[in-house]
């Protein structure tokens, strides 16, 4: 990830802050589920506490992407995950998701630049949660 790349994710995601947790993480799993059902099982409990936990990760990862203290959250995550029966084949899936709900969320503050930069941030993190498993 460039700094531009790091200032973009951060600054974006300081306006999605303001949309209920709830609300973002319903509006990622729902898209996560309709295009790859099959995921749906790797999730346990109930599903408000997951939409909490993703806004929570999230927030974490994008205050701290500039950090060396993420990378062992991340490394903790990856293993948390592995446990949880996530596969390497799943990051791609999430991610698209994850750039979907994004796009929505920021309505017309989106743009190439922006894409660009959480699909750097998402690929940074999915790689270095591959070499954690």
């Amino acid at each position: 990830m460039t700094d531009q790349d790091i200032h973009t994710v951060k600054k974006t995601w300081r306006l999605l802050r303001e949309v209920d947790p709830h609300l973002l993480g319903e509006v990622f799993y729902k898209r996560l589920f309709l295009k790859y059902p099959s995921l749906r099982s790797l999730f346990k409990g109930p599903m408000d506490v997951q939409h909490e936990k993703f806004v929570s990760m999230l927030s974490f990862i994008v205050l701290r992407i500039d950090q060396a203290d993420v990378l062992s959250e991340i490394a903790g995550m990856a293993k948390r995950h592995e446990s949880y029966g996530v596969k390497a084949a799943h990051y791609a899936p999430v991610g698209e998701a994850l750039i979907w709900t994004l796009e929505q969320g920021l309505g017309k503050e989106w743009n190439d630049e922006v894409r660009q930069a959480w699909q750097s941030c998402y690929e940074g993190i999915t790689q270095l949660m591959l070499k954690k498993t």
